[in-house]
């Protein structure tokens, strides 16, 4: 048919462009899916402490002044990540962009993360998160380790590719009666021994059946890539509205007490006593106000408890939870929970991990059905020249004389 085959060639040429971005979007999002899993096992000196017989933990203001001291003046801390956990260590983050990087090495200037003992203050690690293997996993997966302005451009055109040939392979899929619709939906490799026919229903089949989650995690990326996609979908979900987002607060100036982490941890725990791990950004200046995020951890991130604080008096100013927020908003909140699963819980983890699998098998299945019929109509047919007739010779006319 001229419409499915004019289809093939846009699927074709399409996936041999962003074939290879759509591959490695799908390994790295097969890791990036468990990350909360896998760091406690791997990072597991740095992030647990032994406890102490009837030890206390140190102030938290005592404990950022020593990761202060340990990661040195140049370094200023932004962000400090306590867990309730009492064998859980304390750390905090540094780190300095440059958005006219091109690469990912220049874009990234400086990461670092300080790992302390909240018993005894000793700094358990300091880690060059820049180049950390999750941490690279992650910027691989966003901008290929290219910086966004290259590498993020590269891999939203490859996403927003990718939507078009989830859409043109289910077309091309679609069987055209009873008989053929038997050959669609399941593996029939015991009636077929050829590695080329079970190539094509892996490409096939398992595309089909993962394209709905394919299709989710593709938009959800978009979403985190493009605000015009988010603000799209938080308008369609407010019933053709935008999302009016509250005003920013402020800490109030006129009062001249230095910012006191403990302070303002402790009323978050009251506020948030679901929370197993609060993160708590040191401000820059003395007008910023300090924000909370507690989360309990093996939940999704949109249950979490947001909270702004006077960073001088250590006054709540504004408090919001997923109920608090408009249609759009929540939509927005669960946004990055849909796009790796966890919105669903570790089954929807499993989900997330097994279609992004899937994911980095389409290019190279399809790659090798394109590579299987360029080359058979590169192959010329051979004749036996045996089966020839052979060439009757053409005796000379006899001239009588």
């Amino acid at each position: 048919m001229p419409f499915k085959k004019t289809i093939l060639k846009i699927h074709r040429w399409l996936g041999l462009a962003s074939g290879l971005v759509v591959f490695i979007l799908g390994i790295t999002g097969c890791i990036y899916a468990f990350i909360d899993e896998l760091k406690p096992l791997v990072y597991k000196q740095r992030m647990f402490v032994e406890v102490p017989a009837g030890a206390q933990r140190l102030p938290m203001d005592i404990v950022r002044e020593k990761a202060q001291a340990a990661i040195g003046a140049k370094y200023t801390l932004q962000l400090a990540e306590v867990p309730v956990g009492a064998d859980r260590s304390v750390s905090f983050r540094t780190l300095k962009v440059n958005p006219d990087g091109l690469s990912y090495a220049a874009y990234m200037e400086y990461f670092y993360r300080i790992y302390v003992d909240p018993y005894t203050g000793k700094v358990l690690k300091i880690e060059n998160t820049k180049w950390e293997f999750f941490n690279t996993v992650v910027n691989l997966h966003i901008n290929l380790l290219l910086g966004p302005k290259i590498g993020g451009t590269i891999v939203n055109w490859s996403v927003i590719i990718f939507v078009v040939m989830l859409v043109s392979g289910i077309v091309l899929w679609w069987p055209a009666n009873k008989a053929a619709a038997k050959q669609r939906f399941r593996f029939k490799w015991k009636t077929s021994t050829k590695w080329k026919r079970k190539n094509y229903d892996l490409h096939n089949i398992l595309g089909f059946y993962s394209m709905i989650v394919l299709l989710i995690i593709s938009i959800t990326g978009l979403v985190i890539s493009y605000p015009w996609v988010s603000n799209s979908i938080q308008w369609i979900a407010n019933g053709g509205k935008p999302t009016v987002l509250p005003a920013p607060v402020f800490s109030d100036t006129t009062n001249a007490d230095a910012y006191s982490l403990d302070k303002i941890l402790s009323n978050a725990v009251i506020k948030a006593p679901q929370g197993t791990m609060f993160f708590v950004s040191i401000p820059k200046d003395g007008k910023a106000a300090v924000s909370v995020f507690a989360r309990r951890d093996g939940k999704p991130l949109y249950k979490a408890a947001r909270m702004q604080y006077d960073q001088h008096t250590a006054a709540m100013l504004t408090r919001r939870t997923f109920s608090d927020m408009g249609n759009g908003e929540r939509i927005n909140a669960m946004n990055y929970d849909i796009h790796v699963g966890a919105v669903l819980g570790m089954p929807g983890k499993v989900l997330a991990f097994l279609a992004s699998l899937i994911a980095a098998s389409l290019p190279v299945t399809g790659f090798y059905i394109w590579w299987g019929r360029r080359n058979k109509k590169q192959t010329a047919p051979q004749v036996n020249k045996h089966s020839q007739p052979k060439k009757i010779r053409q005796q000379k006319p006899v001239t009588l004389k």
